[in-house]
């Protein structure tokens, strides 16, 4: 008999017992793959954290530390620790782009109080409540207004008295684009009204210019394996760059691949128009309708939510997963069944609002839609492929290396005495098959005998150091319809 040994040479001499410890067998069934998020987003000038560095964030008290508390990244992160505080998850903050604007709107009193009350603005999500009393003058309220606003360190917007002294101006606190999304909104909960004799004049966050360029970020994700990525920004440049790397990350020379999180607060109509406009099979993008919270936020909780279910079991759907700490569109502005259908063959994942008003996931699709010819192609409608194939990949190699890490390559039949380090065709062939009860086990494959019948593992002609496989596992699908006809008799 001829083992191979690691560690104990064959010249040994000296007695009396050597005993080596080998772990290549240990580990049994399919491996757990600790999912990691990473976030991304702009920091303030308080942050204490510098711009480009990944950095781990685990409550959200240190990411107003990190980042400072009136930055995009501290406010994803209040919401996505609240929805999800278990998922590992980092982040990359980013400076503002030198040569952007922040967004800015104004708020107009336009008349006196007749009685005492308490005003009611919506901000970003964020309530701000005013107190009003009897005979406060338009100018008084104005005043209070943006002595309120600025004394909550929380917020994404700074208030500042206009030309106008009865005209509030907010500005965000950093700028680009993602300042536009910021909704300002009066008496968004039920029960809330105005106090007498009040009246309010609110625009609409706007001249938000240039988001932050994402290339340097992308430089310090390194060789890290990132599962999810939660992107603010959907501009097409940042989002170009951010595919690039996601293909380059996906190929089989790399293998440390991440499905992206992102939203889309506008109209149906334009909504859609982003859709049609991207094709990333790695990328979901969440539309959001014309909702009281900026599409970062909904990213954020969209991300935690959608990776934390996916890290458990990549081909479960998502569908009717609650989104914790979203607020819906208003009544009249939801999106009907025909509206969100529209939407699903965009390229848009879609919400829907249950009993009590609150946001669950519909649906979760990604960017993909048509094939390189320009034709309709479903292969990666649902995130659930890539998510599922990723795991089979990492499981698949992680079986192989771990249990054949320096073994010699022979042909089947090679009369080869029990514990030598070699394999063959045929023992990597059963190792496959037995993975693949494994995964179907887990209900992430079906049909065994298809695939078994499909399989071939052989030599390549070229490389005699060399095995190539052809594998054609058939993924488990997910539940999402059933049709039905009742044919009734009288």
């Amino acid at each position: 008999m001829a083992i191979s040994f690691n560690q104990i040479p064959n010249d040994l001499r000296v007695p009396l017992v050597s005993i080596e410890i080998d772990n290549t067998g240990a580990v049994q069934g399919t491996p757990a793959l600790a999912w990691k998020i990473l976030v991304l987003g702009q920091r303030t000038t308080s942050g204490t954290q510098p711009a480009g560095q990944a950095v781990r964030v685990t409550k959200a008290s240190q990411a107003e530390q990190l980042f400072g508390a009136d930055s995009m990244l501290a406010d994803m992160f209040r919401k996505g620790k609240a929805a999800n505080s278990y998922i590992e998850t980092w982040a990359i903050a980013l400076d503002d782009n030198p040569a952007g604007a922040a967004a800015s709107m104004t708020i107009t009193v336009d008349s006196a109080a007749t009685g005492a009350g308490t005003l009611y603005l919506l901000i970003g999500g964020e309530q701000v409540s005013v107190g009003v009393a009897s005979g406060d003058t338009a100018e008084n309220i104005a005043q209070a207004i943006i002595a309120t606003v600025n004394a909550n360190p929380r917020l994404p917007v700074s208030a500042a008295q206009d030309a106008d002294p009865a005209t509030v101006k907010l500005t965000c606190v950093w700028a680009g684009l993602t300042g536009n999304d910021i909704d300002v909104r009066l008496n968004y909960y039920s029960g809330e009204s105005t106090p007498p004799g009040v009246t309010l004049t609110i625009g609409s966050m706007a001249g938000g210019t240039a988001n932050p360029d994402i290339v340097d970020a992308l430089a310090a994700f390194g060789d890290e394996w990132w599962n999810s990525i939660v992107m603010p920004y959907t501009d097409t440049a940042n989002l170009n760059a951010l595919e690039q790397e996601l293909l380059s990350r996906w190929g089989p020379l790399r293998m440390i691949d991440a499905i992206t999180f992102s939203a889309y607060r506008g109209s149906h109509a334009a909504t859609g128009t982003f859709g049609n406009g991207r094709n990333g099979f790695l990328m979901s993008c969440m539309g959001t309708n014309l909702a009281p919270q900026p599409a970062y936020l909904w990213a954020m909780v969209y991300g935690v939510i959608g990776s934390q279910s996916l890290s458990i079991d990549p081909a479960r759907p998502l569908q009717t997963l609650v989104l914790p700490g979203i607020l819906p569109p208003a009544k009249s502005d939801r999106w009907d069944l025909p509206e969100n259908n529209l939407l699903l063959h965009d390229g848009i994942a879609t919400h829907e609002v249950g009993p009590g008003d609150v946001v669950q996931i519909q649906r979760e699709i990604s960017l993909y839609q048509k094939d390189s010819f320009g034709l309709p192609d479903e292969s990666y409608l649902d995130i659930n492929t890539p998510a599922t194939l990723s795991y089979i990949r990492y499981a698949t190699r992680t079986r192989i290396q771990q249990r054949f890490p320096r073994h010699k390559l022979a042909d089947d039949g090679t009369r080869f005495a029990p514990g030598q380090a070699v394999v063959t065709p045929s023992i990597i062939r059963n190792q496959l098959l037995a993975l693949f009860t494994e995964l179907e086990e887990k209900g992430l494959v079906e049909n065994f005998e298809r695939y078994k019948e499909t399989l071939i593992v052989e030599r390549n002609a070229d490389n005699r150091n060399r095995l190539d496989v052809l594998s054609h596992p058939d993924l488990v699908n997910q539940f999402r319809l059933m049709a039905m006809q009742i044919q009734f008799v009288l």
